[in-house]
């Protein structure tokens, strides 16, 4: 009989009705009351590391899920988090960056309506995802949520209501799940490298979404309060020439000091290309700019946190590291 770990952070799936909204109250123990079958095939043990609406996830609460999965690892055959939908391709994404070469899966999973209603995605969400954390064939980080099994990098909700609330951004579905059954598309990596934790990143990085008509004087504040900047430009990626002469101004003070640049995307699909148009290929070359490429804004942040904690200050090491594939979170190649 499998084991598998649930950890309870909170979220819609275990949500009750308060006087101002839904608030997570439910543990661990009581979702699994509404899927008591799976006991009899299954043994399932609950630890809940907190209980919040995944609004309030934070890097120290990453921390202690990447800690809870350490200290149980060797006990248990898999993981399943649950968490709140709004936040979880943040936790999904960063988990594939604290938590490698694992070849136990590591489970996210929630829900758009509460467990206990009648009409809800939970009980399935919840059901599918203990079956994909306990068959021998699944590794890794990955997000199992309407019938989808997603890449821990390459999940993003793209809904706010419906069931089928994410979305694999730039890259295939790893498998479904039709009754009671894994359909895989892609075959699961075995790691030969041992499983590595990091518990902790560094979480000095803000973005700075494009708009036309921005004014410039926002960069001079967030290169100040912030280590890396990760800029969500138009279309394949550019710099109006609204911002051009104080962001050169600016690179030129900060990037001595340390301070990094990633060029993303607005446009959820396809992802950048700085080398199509003037307002970008100048840029990134006087300044040997990172871009983002296919990766998923959530994936570029977490990376991000990821690198200038177990890197430093090291530029080349996180220039290098950022372009290293890791969990399927990007298919660029620099050769």
């Amino acid at each position: 009989m499998k084991k598998i770990l649930i950890i309870a952070t909170g979220g819609t799936i275990a949500c009750v009705q308060s006087e101002y909204g839904l608030r997570p109250e439910m543990d661990g123990e009581e979702l699994l009351k509404y899927i008591p079958d799976l006991r009899d095939r299954y043994q399932l043990d609950c630890l809940q590391l907190c209980n919040i609406d995944s609004t309030n996830m934070t890097p120290d609460v990453w921390g202690k899920i990447v800690k809870a999965v350490k200290d149980n690892y060797l006990n248990y055959d898999g993981f399943v988090i649950c968490h709140g939908t709004d936040t979880l391709a943040y936790t999904s994404a960063a988990l594939s960056y604290m938590i490698r070469n694992s070849n136990k899966p590591i489970v996210l999973t929630g829900a758009q309506k509460p467990i206990n209603l009648d009409s809800t995605d939970a009980r399935t969400n919840l059901s599918d995802s203990i079956l994909y954390a306990a068959d021998d064939n699944s590794t890794g980080v990955s997000v199992v949520f309407g019938g989808k099994v997603i890449a821990g990098t390459r999940a993003k909700k793209t809904r706010a209501h419906s069931f089928n609330a994410f979305s694999s951004v730039n890259f295939p579905a790893l498998a479904v799940i039709r009754e009671g059954r894994i359909i895989r598309y892609i075959p699961c990596r075995k790691f030969q490298e041992p499983v590595q934790f990091t518990e902790k990143v560094r979480d000095s990085v803000v973005v700075l979404k494009l708009i036309p008509g921005i004014k410039p004087d926002i960069l001079e504040y967030l290169f100040l309060h912030y280590d890396c900047l990760v800029i969500e430009s138009f279309g394949v990626g550019g710099i109006p020439q609204s911002l051009v002469d104080v962001f050169y101004q600016e690179m030129e003070k900060w990037i001595s000091k340390g301070k990094i640049v990633i060029m993303a995307t607005q446009v959820v699909n396809e992802g950048s290309d700085m080398e199509v148009y003037e307002v970008g290929q100048k840029i990134k070359n006087d300044f040997n700019l990172m871009e983002a490429y296919d990766m998923t804004l959530e994936a570029t942040i977490t990376k991000m946190m990821y690198l200038m904690e177990v890197c430093d200050r090291n530029y080349i090491e996180i220039y290098d590291g950022f372009y290293k594939e890791i969990n399927y979170d990007t298919v660029y190649n620099q050769s």
